[in-house]
């Protein structure tokens, strides 16, 4: 597998671990205790982040 297919399936996979979060957080904010929606809003941040990253490497020639 090349160097630039690895990276889009990875950044395929981050891609829907993100949307997930997002979705968790939204959805069950109001029902999760204040220390675990901070946690999963922090993952979110870095999850985006860590997608930013790769899409920016991943579209590099």
């Amino acid at each position: 597998m090349s160097v630039q297919n690895e990276l889009n399936t990875i950044t395929s996979s981050i891609s829907e671990l993100s949307t997930r979060i997002t979705a968790l957080v939204e959805s069950e904010g109001d029902e999760l205790a204040p220390d675990i929606y901070s946690e999963l809003v922090a993952a979110e941040r870095t999850v985006t982040a860590l997608l930013r990253r790769l899409r920016r490497v991943a579209s590099r020639p």
